[in-house]
């Protein structure tokens, strides 16, 4: 069989060999009882689920996580079905009767969730396997420490009744991307009390978890039995507080990539991309990349980007259009086709996700995540 050619205009190359290499440093960092959950919402982070999953469970993780219930269903229909998976962002009216017929484990807040659950497994026959919340700081998601003795009272009534089987207590980190960060300590604190609630009025959970990527990499206080590595998996620091990637011993998944439209020259005083905020100082040339806002290139980094082309690092002259943008190429002529990338793993001199992020004033899961469906994926290492 003839093998596909990679997409010439623009492409997201998918390393899951060093996914799976990631997995197993984060193994390697948590002690051999505490299990992993890849954390797998949001399409991977951009990087594709069902793919990134099965080669995180390839890897050794033991759980996935996701945030809607669609996407955890997906899981399921796409043949992932002898592993638990988490969801953890229900709405009223979500489809609680299909999470119970697919086995989910699904995250409970407070008592309307509790009561929707209760109600679908009384539908279904079933028992649903849920996850007791606890708000113990973020002040997102979660049961408040004042509503938590009734929605732990609840939830064990309903277990006595067979319709509810308590499988964790969990909790998520506001800061653990800042170290030393005093609401830390304060969490950890909250959290503890909070199990200790549960567990003498008679949970017996299967998890307890707190740790997201940034406290799996320095709070092994905070592992306790499960950890939900989400950007780390894919080689993206936490924050540059954590390091780097390559200092955190991870190696990024994605690199986006594109080949040059056009090269020209133009003369000095020439407008380029709308509004003109860059104008050339002398005779240049000009080369045109196909990917844009619509294909999730951040537009605040309009002037600022970093692109590595024909060996040189340029900068996004103008702005960011829908579907395009510029480089100022200082009067170099590399031929049309020649390959552009905007981030990969910064060992060959390319800029990385963090470098676009620091570029558009945010964060390099943005960047990661917000690479359209235009953009095909292609995959390494499968």
């Amino acid at each position: 069989m003839t093998e596909t050619p990679p997409p010439r205009r623009a492409r997201a190359e998918i390393d899951l060999g060093a996914l799976r290499a990631n997995v197993r440093t984060l193994r390697a960092r948590v002690a051999p009882h505490v299990r992993i959950m890849a954390v797998v919402k949001a399409d991977a982070y951009g990087h594709g689920a069902v793919r990134c999953a099965r080669a995180a469970l390839d890897a050794g993780a033991d759980w996935l996580g996701t945030a809607t219930p669609h996407e955890a269903l997906a899981l399921r229909a796409a043949g992932i079905t002898d592993v638990p998976v988490m969801c953890w962002l229900w709405t009223p009216g979500d489809p609680w009767d299909q999470g119970i017929e697919a086995g989910l484990d699904m995250s409970v807040s407070g008592m309307w969730a509790l009561e929707e659950v209760v109600e679908a497994a009384r539908r279904t026959g079933g028992t649903a396997r849920v996850q007791l919340k606890a708000d113990t700081g973020l002040g997102r998601n979660g049961c408040q420490p004042a509503d938590w003795p009734e929605l732990v009272g609840a939830a064990l009534k309903a277990e006595a009744d067979g319709l509810v089987k308590v499988t964790g207590l969990w909790s998520h980190f506001a800061c653990a991307d800042e170290p030393h960060h005093p609401s830390i300590a304060g969490q950890l604190d909250v959290f503890r009390s909070m199990l200790d609630h549960a567990e003498k009025a008679g949970v017996e959970p299967e998890v307890r978890h707190i740790a997201n990527s940034p406290a799996t990499l320095t709070l092994p206080e905070a592992h306790f039995d499960l950890v939900r590595p989400g950007i780390a998996m894919y080689g993206v620091s936490p924050s540059p507080e954590l390091g780097t990637s390559a200092e955190l011993g991870l190696r990024p998944v994605m690199s986006l990539k594109a080949s040059v439209a056009l090269v020209k020259q133009v003369p000095a005083g020439h407008g380029v991309s709308y509004g003109h905020h860059y104008v050339t100082d002398t005779e240049t040339t000009l080369g045109l990349v196909p990917l844009g806002y619509a294909d999730g290139v951040p537009r605040h980094a309009s002037g600022r980007g970093p692109v590595l082309v024909d060996g040189t690092v340029r900068t996004v002259a103008g702005r960011v259009a829908m579907d395009q943008f510029v480089v100022d190429l200082g009067g170099d002529v590399p031929a049309p086709g020649t390959e552009a990338v905007l981030f990969g793993p910064g060992d060959r001199g390319e800029p990385t996700a963090e470098d676009w992020a620091v570029a558009a004033d945010t964060i390099a899961y943005e960047i990661v995540t917000r690479i359209g469906a235009r953009v095909p994926r292609v995959y390494l290492g499968e």
